[in-house]
């Protein structure tokens, strides 16, 4: 298996993207890369992604690639992740998904990938970028092997407290429940709008497409029995949520970094005097400079995210609905721009369209679930949204939907995965 290269191992380096850390290897394992491993895992390689979880370039390893089609973005930041189960190279991956970044990745490149709820999983070992949103989750081919993954990975760790919150509240297992027939019966709402309708001005032809991959889906889930409630409206969602959460990112990293003696810089202020940092990574970062969560700022933030909370728990009570459903993006991932490594503001259309900002703003899980592919063969998503600790059900519901679709199909760029004896 791969684990994106945020995540600490001792036995190899941990880069988070960038150079600075090219030669840097951790003294200990992040609690989830030992929960693995000893249930049997083997951590064959770390992925490289967007550079301090950001985006899907790196200045450790540079442009990360789609492996449907390399000219376009894999989505960030656990693109590597994605890229390197789509070809093949390893079973599963573990990604971060801070504002998207494990289901981005896995809907442009025919994955499924799980974001759960945040005290699910234990972030001990995984430099972070804002703790209240910050998490990690399995990047499999298939729905099985995301709820295998999650069964090892679940779960109370002391070393990471707000993981105290799901104890009780973890199943004996996420696999009993996954049935052909687990839609029947359930209501769902269908999120239609975009949280951002730039996209279809700059890919009216991917849009098209899309909406209907988007309208084949309703159609499935209808004949595997599931009761759809259309054009959810919730007004909250208009306010863009909790989003503009910067206020974290300076004081998570600088104690972040204190726990390693052996660390190559010591704060965020190190790294950003370097010069070491891809620009665009090195602009974004700046704005989180000199922020604390004692500005008035941050309690606006965290006013906007408790009224989206609100909104979506009374669109889903007032109709009943067991989940929400969307495209994770409503069209194609983009080019990727020839300046994406020297420009600060590459014009590549990156994001644009975005619906996976709901559940990390929510602190609620999502998963994401191979939707088809557009007439040039790239890859849409489908994502469920649950109320906390709603895993085993989300999970149920893409099995079903998964195993009447078998929408996925190996990249154009993966190698032959070889029978032994062969």
């Amino acid at each position: 298996m791969e684990v994106k290269d945020q995540i600490e191992t001792s036995s190899m380096p941990t880069t988070y993207g960038s150079r600075l850390f090219a030669d840097f290897t951790p003294e200990r394992d992040a609690t989830t890369v030992l929960r693995l491993q000893a249930a049997g895992a083997i951590v064959i390689a770390k992925a490289t992604m967007g550079e301090f979880a950001q985006r899907y370039v790196s200045s450790a390893a540079g442009i990360i690639r789609n492996a449907y089609d390399p000219t376009r973005n894999p989505s960030g930041s656990s693109g590597g992740t994605a890229s390197a189960v789509a070809a093949n190279f390893g079973l599963v991956g573990i990604g971060e998904d801070t504002g998207g970044s494990i289901r981005g990745p896995a809907a442009v490149s025919s994955l499924v990938g799980l974001r759960p709820t945040l005290p699910l999983i234990s972030r001990f070992g995984m430099m972070p970028a804002s703790p209240t949103q910050d998490t990690m989750g399995p990047m499999t081919r298939s729905v099985l092997d995301a709820a295998r993954v999650l069964e090892v990975i679940a779960g109370y760790d002391p070393n990471d407290p707000v993981t105290a919150e799901s104890y009780g509240r973890v199943p004996a297992s996420y696999t009993t429940s996954l049935k052909p027939d687990a839609l029947r019966g359930v209501r769902l709402g269908v999120l239609r709008t975009p949280r951002d309708s730039a996209q279809q001005a700059r890919d009216p032809e991917g849009f098209t497409a899309f909406a209907s991959l988007f309208d084949a889906a309703l159609a499935d889930l209808r004949a595997l029995g599931a009761e759809i409630v259309d054009s959810l409206d919730i007004p909250a969602l208009r306010q863009r949520g909790g989003g503009g959460n910067d206020y974290e990112t300076e004081e998570a990293t600088d104690a972040y970094l204190a726990q390693h003696p052996n660390a190559p810089v010591k704060t965020l202020a190190d790294i950003l005097t370097s010069g070491a940092v891809v620009p665009w990574r090195a602009r974004s970062l700046y704005g989180s400079a000199g922020k604390t969560t004692d500005d008035p700022g941050y309690l606006a933030v965290m006013k906007r995210r408790e009224a989206l909370r609100t909104g979506v728990l009374k669109a889903m009570a007032h109709p009943r609905l067991y989940a929400i459903f969307y495209l994770t993006f409503p069209a194609r991932a983009t080019v990727i721009a020839e300046d994406v490594m020297t420009n600060p503001r590459p014009r590549d259309g990156y994001g644009l369209g975005d619906n996976r900002g709901l559940s990390p703003t929510l602190a609620y899980p999502a998963l994401t679930v191979p939707a088809g592919f557009s007439p040039n063969g790239m890859p849409a998503g489908l994502e469920f949204l649950g109320r906390p600790y709603s895993e085993a059900q989300l999970l149920s519901y893409a099995f079903a939907y998964e195993q009447k679709t078998r929408h996925r199909r190996p990249a154009p760029s993966a190698p032959t995965i070889a029978r032994p004896g062969r």
